[in-house]
């Protein structure tokens, strides 16, 4: 794929939604990196009926600590490896109060240091929280990524440098919420809207499910 199909497939992301973001609900650095230990495995959806009822008991470090591993799996039982997330939260909000005062760092290395948290975690912290450009890469974007020729990887770190290195610079802070987006809702991976794709025509799928319709592609 060249850079002139990179840019326009991103420029029509863009202006179908101006301000991406995720859809897990939350309000601020900490209670977004909780919601994203909890989405491993696990809907945003489902993580957001749990945290409806977790935060307001509990935002902060201190408080989930308080809570105790078995307080805190009460309220995340209905989640996917929840004894197992419990536990990895409580650790690393005892990291967060006694190395970082308690708030989340805004460096990779700090955030990987943390238990029950990964690349891909610190990648969504760092870009959702943060404002840095970097790219998440889950099931969605490595998909779409493949399937469309963006940025053809047979792994997750391949294709996170990959896109990181084509994207143009002035769509790197929210590539990662358009791609992910267009993953959940667009190009699914058992059956791929094709016909709703707003850039099927750009695309370089070889299964497309209807022949490329550049006008009405962007018209959608």
């Amino acid at each position: 794929m060249n850079a002139a199909k990179r840019h326009e497939i991103f420029s029509r992301l863009r202006a179908a939604n101006p301000h991406p973001t995720t859809e897990l609900e939350y309000t601020t650095p900490f209670e977004l990196l909780v919601a994203v230990v909890l989405s491993a495995q696990a809907t945003d959806k489902g993580v957001n009926l749990a945290t409806r009822r977790l935060f307001p008991v509990a935002h902060t470090p201190e408080a989930i600590v308080a809570l105790g591993e078995a307080g805190l799996a009460d309220y995340i039982k209905t989640i996917g490896l929840y004894k197992s997330k419990a536990r990895h939260l409580i650790a690393a909000c005892q990291m967060l109060v006694e190395l970082h005062g308690s708030q989340v760092p805004a460096e990779r290395a700090a955030l990987e240091a943390l238990p029950g948290v990964g690349r891909k975690t610190a990648n969504v912290i760092l870009n959702t929280a943060f404002g840095q450009p970097t790219m998440a890469v889950d099931t969605h974007i490595f998909r779409v990524a493949n399937r469309t020729g963006l940025a053809p990887g047979k792994t997750v770190l391949e294709v996170e440098k990959k896109l990181l290195k084509t994207i143009p610079a002035e769509f790197r802070i929210d590539a990662h919420h358009w791609l992910i987006l267009h993953g959940r809702y667009v190009c699914q991976a058992r059956k791929p809207k094709c016909g709703e794709c707003i850039i099927a025509d750009l695309c370089e799928f070889k299964g497309k499910l209807v022949a490329p319709a550049p006008l009405r592609a962007r018209r959608g």
